[in-house]
């Protein structure tokens, strides 16, 4: 950011936006390690529409939310790459006789001079838009990758490095939570996991794969010699803009090792409850359940629902000077400021359980637990969670209901279970529909019926206005923009702790919840179909038929 965090503080300040008393604000200025744009936005104390708005009133010019409303490839070609990375600009909007630029700095040195050049027969009307928001605008420079292999191949210098180079900077622009890289008999299939959904990337010649497997091996710390065993790793891997950790597996398979990289963010700014998915009455539920000071709250679900999300959502609700957090994960997917992370490091007997009863003697308030795998491990994190501790970890069941059953079949007593469960949540991530190209269209409940019979009486009209994205140049032609996630929540309530100490089955424990008002996935899912965030076919590709059944009993 061309705006120092002192200026940043005054022009808040002055423009009432920041109490000029706010203690953490100017201990964050003396520290250094975090800039204070990034404090305030990931912390809640400010928006970014309002960080925008203060900026563009001191320069004064008008801001223009490019997050809301994205540019397209044809105008951010109007302006030379180099150019515009240099100053920081990108064309928002072009008339017969008029321009609209979008620049994060409208004193830099030469910015009006060099703009004119290009528009020289034009107005030009400067416009303030964020850092971010001008940058990832940049994505539309990049060819495509198949595109970038052929001309770095070409040159034959550094292939390895330089293909891995172009596959991490386009895996962190569209926010891609894995990378793969698939053998096939010719040549290697790249593809990216974007909002749960694998999207071909690329295509690798086959005979260039060795020098980048063996690469990755090198980082990740594994044996290049090594090809017919599963391994796992992790290494830290920076790109010119950013930094970031990556979990690496490589198995091997019929005609090569297939290798996947897993992105992992560096830290939970901007992690709330407010912006996962959950309705104001989970929110609520998770909050007050989170706010005990002993129990246990346990998310379950498949891999890859965002449950780690959902937990560190809670960690970054309760982390404060007074409050002991300590961790044990296989791996540490986000840093946590204020808490203490311990990694599982099975070749030295670091395990889960081994960890946990480490913790129990480190003296926290709040331990989170990356997942109960194994009997021994539910049993520690029972006994941490009763005597005096909250307890937060991830568990793999299908819904929430089936982990109590699930929890006594691995031997915990029932009448510790309900003494220090306090809440249980079960959750599927679906993708949003794009917001720059969603419209509305108006279907028969009788042809929804089609997508997912029983669907249609969840619905009490004949036809329904429901959303669905027509694809534009911002979700790539898909239709979707970014993740959230569906829900469903029990609270431990005193029925249900009565409930708990009779052993009971999954049906058992539905019913009863049922029963006090809670909402299924399925039913949770409709509700953000009916409100345009998802859509009924992606609701109904994570949450099978059995669960509309079931939601229905």
């Amino acid at each position: 950011m061309d705006i120092s965090d002192n200026k940043l503080k005054n022009i808040l300040v002055k423009g009432n936006y920041l109490d000029e008393e706010l203690d953490e604000v100017d201990k964050v200025l003396e520290e250094g390690g975090q800039s204070l744009q990034e404090y305030l936005l990931t912390n809640d104390l400010i928006t970014g529409d309002i960080l925008g708005q203060a900026l563009a009133e001191e320069y004064g010019l008008d801001y223009f939310d490019l997050n809301s409303n994205p540019t397209t490839s044809e105008k951010v070609h109007r302006i030379p790459q180099d150019i515009a990375q240099h100053f920081n600009i990108v064309v928002v909007k072009e008339g017969k006789d008029k321009v609209r630029i979008a620049t994060l700095n409208p004193e830099k040195e030469d910015l009006k001079s060099r703009i004119k050049k290009g528009f020289s027969d034009k107005e030009i009307e400067l416009v303030y838009s964020l850092e971010n928001d001008i940058r990832d605008s940049f994505v539309h420079y990049q060819k495509k990758l198949d595109t970038r292999f052929a001309e770095i191949i070409e040159n034959k210098d550094r292939v390895a490095p330089e293909i891995l180079n172009e596959i991490f900077v386009d895996a962190q622009a569209f926010e891609a939570s894995d990378i793969h890289f698939e053998p096939r008999d010719e040549d290697v299939l790249v593809r990216f996991r974007i909002d749960g959904v694998l999207q071909e990337a690329g295509v690798l010649p086959k005979k260039y794969y060795k020098n980048i497997l063996n690469r990755i091996k090198v980082m990740s710390n594994l044996r290049i010699d090594e090809h017919f065993i599963a391994q796992d790793g992790s290494m830290h891997y920076k790109t010119d803009n950013d930094s970031f950790d990556v979990r690496t597996s490589i198995v091997p398979t019929v005609t090569g090792e297939k290798t996947v990289l897993r992105m992992l963010s560096s830290y939970i700014g901007g992690l709330s409850l407010a912006n996962i998915g959950l309705s104001e009455r989970n929110q609520k539920l998770l909050t007050k359940a989170a706010k005990q000071p002993f129990g246990m709250i346990l998310v379950t679900g498949p891999t890859g629902s965002g449950k780690t999300t959902t937990l560190y959502s809670l960690i970054h609700l309760l982390e404060q000077p007074k409050v002991n957090i300590t961790t044990i994960e296989d791996p540490v997917e986000y840093k946590i400021e204020k808490a203490n992370q311990i990694q599982v490091d099975k070749e030295n007997n670091l395990t889960f359980s081994e960890g946990l009863r480490s913790i129990v003697r480190q003296d926290p308030d709040i331990i989170l637990v990356g997942e109960i795998r194994d009997e021994e491990t539910a049993r520690i994190s029972v006994n941490a969670a009763l005597t005096g501790h909250l307890l937060l970890s991830t568990f793999h069941s299908n819904d929430a209901a089936t982990a109590i059953p699930r929890l006594l079949d691995m031997g915990i007593e029932s009448f510790l279970l309900s003494s220090t469960l306090e809440l249980l949540v079960a959750q599927r991530l679906v993708r949003k529909i794009c917001e720059n190209c969603r419209h509305s269209v108006t279907k028969k409940v009788s042809e929804l019926e089609k997508t997912q019979k029983g669907v249609g009486s969840f619905f009490n009209e004949k036809e329904v206005t429901l959303y669905e994205g027509e694809g534009c140049n911002v979700c790539n032609g898909t239709g979707f923009d970014g993740p959230t996630a569906v829900f469903e929540i029990i609270e431990m309530t005193t029925e249900m702790q009565e409930l708990v100490l009779e052993d009971p089955s999954t049906s058992e424990v539905w019913k009863l919840a049922r029963k006090q008002g809670v909402q299924s996935m399925f039913e949770d899912g409709i509700e953000k179909v009916k409100e345009g965030v998802t859509t009924l076919e992606e609701v109904s590709r994570v949450i099978p038929l059995d669960d509309v059944r079931k939601d229905k009993k």
